[in-house]
């Protein structure tokens, strides 16, 4: 399914009438986040238009790279930069995210605001607090849409290298190296075009993926070693932090991105679950094969959502009662998951 409300929204920017823009993604930016809201702001510069790129919290050091982080506005450090810049703008684009909670207080700000606010999303079932919007669930990520809409719109002359680097980071990251079922082949065409413009691909992998830590590398055998649970009779591999865990590892954010991924790469397992406790909640993630729907299970238990088969959840009850939670509830689809092909 595919939304584009926007035909009023480029004839604006085309024109002129938009000169300050306000660009955002969701708490904790991933990839697809960080990339897809720099890419767009350098699609921005090229068509004159001022902007700038507002996060809601911090996010990976390994994502410090991407062409354009140095001018990168982190709404936790600075509030009242964010609201001046809020203020002082004409358009609010929001990227990666479909309900104003992803951003925390920031979306109090924007929903209070009075600005147009522009979707660029494809993740289901989005609240409607937009005035435009660009959506489509089945794309692969946020990136890949961003390069569509600017490509189909202001055409490719607009599409800078600096763009394409941070377009296709978010690219190759939310489709796992394009091994994951969000992998179509419009996703190829997006790429290759991408790498027309000039993506040096090897060194986006190098920089995403070949920058472990040692304390990052430590924890990864650690939980593999110590903390991997696997649930036989559901198909289902677990791995729980608590609190301490995180402190001995000196664990900063990002360095459990992708752990989750490591369960589903046990023959047999078809959910791979990462329960973490992040001191002010408990942090989950959910990534399961086949037909089982992670971001349905997430939203019913556990405050989430996302994708069919990658989706994330919290909760404000202790770790170990969420634990509990989880191996309770999953035993209701002992039979779905079973029926999947590990």
């Amino acid at each position: 399914m595919k939304i584009n409300s926007t035909v009023d929204l480029v004839e604006g920017l085309k024109s002129g009438n938009y000169k300050n823009v306000f660009i955002t993604t969701h708490h904790k930016p991933d990839g697809d986040a960080m990339g897809s809201t720099l890419g767009l702001q350098h699609i921005l510069n090229t068509l004159g238009v001022q902007s700038s790129v507002i996060t809601p919290t911090d996010y990976s050091e390994s994502l410090a790279w991407l062409p354009g982080n140095e001018k990168v506005t982190n709404f936790e450090d600075s509030p009242e930069e964010v609201k001046k810049r809020l203020n002082e703008s004409d358009l609010v684009f929001c990227l990666d995210f479909n309900v104003l909670t992803r951003i925390n207080e920031l979306g109090d700000w924007l929903a209070a605001s009075g600005k147009p606010l522009v979707l660029i999303d494809h993740h289901q079932n989005p609240d409607a607090f937009y005035t435009y919007a660009y959506w489509n669930n089945e794309a692969s990520s946020t990136c890949e849409l961003v390069f569509e809409w600017a490509r189909d719109n202001f055409g490719l002359e607009v599409i800078n290298q600096d763009a394409v680097t941070c377009l296709y980071t978010g690219l190759m990251t939310d489709t796992g190296n394009f091994q994951f079922v969000n992998t179509r082949s419009q996703t190829h065409i997006v790429a290759a075009q991408m790498m027309e413009i000039g993506v040096d691909h090897v060194q986006i992998h190098e920089r995403i993926y070949n920058v472990f830590s040692v304390n990052r590398s430590r924890l990864f055998g650690y939980c593999l070693y110590k903390k991997l649970e696997i649930l036989e009779d559901c198909k289902t591999a677990v791995i729980h932090l608590d609190r301490q865990e995180l402190e001995e590892f000196k664990v900063v954010t990002g360095d459990t991105e992708g752990l989750v991924n490591f369960g589903l790469g046990i023959k047999g397992i078809v959910l791979s679950v990462l329960i973490v406790d992040r001191t002010e909640r408990v942090k989950m993630s959910f990534r399961s094969k086949g037909t089982f729907k992670v971001n349905e299970f997430a939203g019913k238990f556990f405050n989430g959502g996302g994708h069919f088969n990658a989706a994330g959840g919290q909760s404000e009850a202790p770790l170990e009662e969420v634990l509990a939670t989880f191996k309770r509830e999953i035993q209701a689809y002992k039979n779905e998951l079973n029926a999947i092909e590990g």
